[in-house]
């Protein structure tokens, strides 16, 4: 997926929600993030990838973790910004110094992608027979364009979010490593000219000047998980509000939550690596007892 702004990954549930499955997908980010509180530890607890953004300090842990998807055989949706950051005037700069020293064709649309990371984890998923396509997905907005956190705490969401979908079944993927990756390249360099007629047309993917919205799986099971989704999020906001206003043993409780995730982080890295830690060291028994055998 094209990283248009820092909040399209969040943008991008409500696509699973209505076509998708939002609870199998797992998303590959910057380590940093781990730490926000509450939303960091939750992803922590879903067992996101977090990445320095250094191929060689990452590529053991990439391994590590897609290895561990394919043991547990867990259906997987695995969001990635080949891009590996949100588009602005400084990453297209950087984009552009990048295109001249290689001989490629600047993009304004999008920044260059970084095609090692991409192919590593086809390989991974393939060789672990947990891969049966990768989904091709260019965001554009059409209007305003929150480009950071604070756009949205400012009210400033988009009036639009279109999205633009392929499906790539394995089988058509090719087999080298080269050959991948210039498959990625390939794909956006036509991202580069879909957003371009984009955003220098009528601002709709199709060339009709129409959305092709597919069908649903159900708009009104869609409408009961939103429904259900705001009244249980207010009342847990107020009803968590309230009780640590007039309990001590409930702002105790606050208190120990925050220190065990934070001294956990510090001292194993996160959740998801003491998950990983366990079940490689599970693992090794197993296999142990099985040459034992």
């Amino acid at each position: 997926m094209n990283h248009r702004t820092r909040m399209d990954w969040m943008f991008l549930w409500s696509c699973l929600l209505r076509y998708s499955y939002l609870r199998l997908e797992k998303i590959c980010l910057k380590s940093t993030l781990k730490a926000i509180p509450g939303f960091g530890w939750a992803m922590q607890v879903a067992a996101f990838i977090f990445i320095q953004r250094k191929w060689e300090e990452d590529k053991l842990h990439f391994g590590n973790m897609l290895d561990y998807f394919c043991d547990i055989h867990e259906p997987l949706q695995l969001l990635i910004f080949p891009e590996g950051t949100d588009l602005t005037d400084e990453t297209k700069a950087r984009s552009d110094t990048f295109a001249e020293k290689n001989g490629l064709q600047k993009y304004e649309y999008v920044l260059h992608p970084r095609t090692t990371g991409f192919t590593f984890i086809v390989d991974r998923l393939r060789d672990g027979n947990n891969l049966d396509a990768v989904h091709d997905i260019t965001v554009a907005y059409p209007q305003n364009i929150p480009q950071t956190e604070k756009h949205l705490l400012c009210g400033n969401f988009p009036k639009e979010i279109h999205f633009h979908v392929c499906r790539y079944s394995v089988e058509s993927l090719p087999t080298s490593r080269e050959d991948l990756q210039l498959w990625c390249q390939k794909r956006w360099e036509e991202k580069e000219k879909r957003l371009r007629q984009f955003y220098e047309g009528k601002k709709y993917f199709d060339v009709s000047g129409r959305s092709k919205i597919p069908p649903c799986k159900s708009e009104l099971r869609v409408l009961v998980v939103k429904c259900i989704s705001l009244l249980y999020w207010t009342f847990f906001t107020f009803s968590a509000i309230a009780l640590l206003y007039m309990y001590s043993f409930v702002r105790w409780y606050f208190v120990i939550v925050v220190v065990i995730f934070t001294v956990q982080e510090r001292l194993f890295g996160g959740l998801e690596l003491i998950e990983l830690a366990c079940h490689q060291f599970f693992n090794r028994r197993r296999l142990s007892n099985v040459n034992r055998c």
